[in-house]
């Protein structure tokens, strides 16, 4: 058994590489177990690559995630500008939908509110003419509003975060499933497939193959029973300027955001039940978002050129899977504690997820040195071994 080891991080994810990367910047030692064979090969190149504040999260009462992730936000957008642009966003309202001029109207002056009101809060209504000059539908639109969102490479941007933990000492271990980890007085004693290691720590951040892992940890965390919900997006063809927020025939948002010189549609909200890793776009899924676009877009192209899925972790319950809360859980276990294991998680917010986590395991690792200078930490781009999630497709 090898020693020395502060933190073990299970998952190469953007959650777990963040995890990584703050830990090893605070002068931890730190040993990175991934199963794929490169990072962000599941759900964190898998998502609709936006970078936002949560903007329908308004609605169920979520401001605290709303503040903190537009704070994360404006994080990136400055300190890691060759990966998080910024994005124009457009938002129809037409006769008959369930958000009215004023509802929307309202929530983006809450968001603004909630960003400290500065200039990438800004938001103004659109002239009918500007509004559907991309082919919007004109009839029955009542109003149009335009503000500002980022967008990233999420492939990218975790490969990033990753190299950045590296940077700080980190070593990643690919192809390396955890088989078990158990804690006492002293450490955690960590078995992968080809090796072990004793860790004053282990955070585990493994998407959706939490339920798996927790199985595999003594003790385990106290978590709510989880779901695992499925998002679909597509590819169609022809390029949008500017991303829209929409509204489908169900009331849920699907965005259409410009991607490469294609356009993504997504997402869809599916419950699903297997192994993680065997997840696809479902034809009804497929037909779902095509209709959502169709509807407000009816005069371009909806030329399907791939689609992919991507798997959340959600906490379980009678609710519609996009009423519930997004807020990202970690528990924790251990005397002291010596486990923390995240459950859900934005892109977005990545940075204040690894925080709470190196926080709640701090009876274990103690005080992280340096902390006052993470929010000075830049990302730079870095070689991606993942990229855009593999396309299915579309026969």
């Amino acid at each position: 058994m090898s020693d020395g080891v502060d933190l073990v991080v299970v998952g190469a994810g953007i959650q777990g590489a963040g995890i990584a990367w703050l830990a090893a910047a605070s002068g931890h030692r730190v040993l990175v177990l991934e199963r794929m064979p490169a990072p962000a090969l599941g759900t964190s190149s898998r998502s609709t690559k936006l970078v936002h504040g949560g903007l329908r999260y308004l609605e169920t009462g979520q401001w605290r995630l709303v503040r903190e992730a537009l704070r994360e936000r404006a994080w990136l957008l400055r300190q890691a500008p060759a990966l998080v642009r910024r994005l124009p966003m457009r938002i129809p309202v037409y006769a008959g939908m369930r958000r009215r001029p004023w509802q929307i109207r309202a929530g983006l002056a809450l968001y603004a509110l909630l960003g400290g009101l500065g200039p990438d809060l800004r938001f103004c209504s659109l002239p009918a003419a500007e509004a559907t000059a991309e082919g919007l539908a004109g009839d029955g639109l009542c109003a149009a509003f335009a503000y500002l969102e980022a967008q990233t490479d999420d492939a990218a941007l975790t490969t990033a975060v990753l190299a950045a933990a590296t940077a700080h000492g980190a070593r990643v271990l690919h192809e390396a499933a955890l088989r078990s980890a158990a804690a006492d007085r002293d450490g955690v004693v960590v078995r992968w497939r080809g090796g072990e290691v004793r860790a004053r720590a282990l955070a585990v951040a493994a998407g959706p193959w939490t339920a798996q892992v927790l199985r595999r940890l003594d003790p385990a965390p106290a978590l709510p029973p989880l779901e695992l919900v499925q998002g679909t997006h597509l590819l169609l063809a022809g390029r949008l300027d500017a991303g829209y927020y929409l509204e489908a025939a169900d009331g849920r948002a699907v965005f259409a955001l410009p991607w490469g010189g294609e356009t993504l549609v997504g997402t869809t909200e599916t419950p699903y039940a297997g192994d993680p890793a065997a997840c696809r776009p479902l034809p009804a899924e497929v037909a779902y978002l095509r209709a959502a676009f169709g509807r407000r877009f009816p005069r371009r192209p909806a030329e399907v050129l791939g689609a992919f899925a991507g798997l959340r972790v959600l906490p379980g319950g009678d609710a519609p899977a996009f009423r519930r809360p997004r807020e990202t859980l970690v528990g924790l276990a251990g005397r002291p504690v010596r486990i923390a294991v995240v459950a859900g998680g934005k892109l977005t917010t990545f940075r204040a997820t690894a925080r709470r986590v190196l926080a709640g395991l701090a009876p274990a690792l103690g005080p992280p040195p340096g902390a006052a200078a993470l929010e000075r930490l830049r990302l730079e781009p870095a070689p991606v071994t993942a990229g855009l999630a593999p396309l299915a497709p579309m026969g």
